[in-house]
């Protein structure tokens, strides 16, 4: 059983959550910072994450590319918008598969609860297609994947 909710209110949004056994300054800060984000977000076999950079700060730029190692891949650019550490991050972001797709507005808040943090994501895309396409490509899943290797390196920096 998955501990990723996803909801889809409206035609245009879509709402993640997820519970984590950590304070949200710790959540927070492995969304930001450049050196934890490839240790939690880079989850596929054979797949390796170049590039990662993160400027957290109003207007900072965030980039992160995946390649296949076989010639393929993807990469993700954006900025942020606002931040309010530990709290609440909202940032824009496109990938590129190689074309671009419309901005992706998120707002991401972090609420402390029962020892840890309660995770809200929430997906502003500009339309329902958009939004039907993002969902097909198995975005979700792959979520939950990535937030499960979250968990994981919460655990372990607790312990360290």
């Amino acid at each position: 059983m998955t501990k990723l909710h996803v909801e889809t209110p409206g035609d245009t949004q879509i709402i993640v959550r997820r519970f984590f056994s950590a304070p949200p300054e710790m959540v927070f800060r492995a969304h930001v910072d450049a050196d934890l984000i490839p240790r939690w977000m880079n989850i596929m076999p054979g797949w390796t994450m170049p590039v990662c950079e993160s400027d957290p700060r109003p207007g900072g730029k965030i980039r992160f590319a995946w390649d296949d190692g076989e010639g393929g891949g993807f990469r993700i650019e954006g900025e942020y918008i606002e931040l309010d550490e530990p709290r609440r991050i909202l940032h824009v972001e496109r990938m590129f598969l190689p074309d671009p797709t419309p901005d992706n507005r998120i707002e991401t808040v972090f609420d402390p609860a029962g020892g840890g943090t309660d995770l809200v994501m929430t997906m502003t895309l500009p339309d329902a297609e958009t939004r039907r396409a993002m969902l097909d490509t198995g975005m979700t899943d792959g979520m939950a994947m990535t937030y499960d290797q979250l968990e994981a390196l919460l655990a372990a920096e607790a312990r360290e």
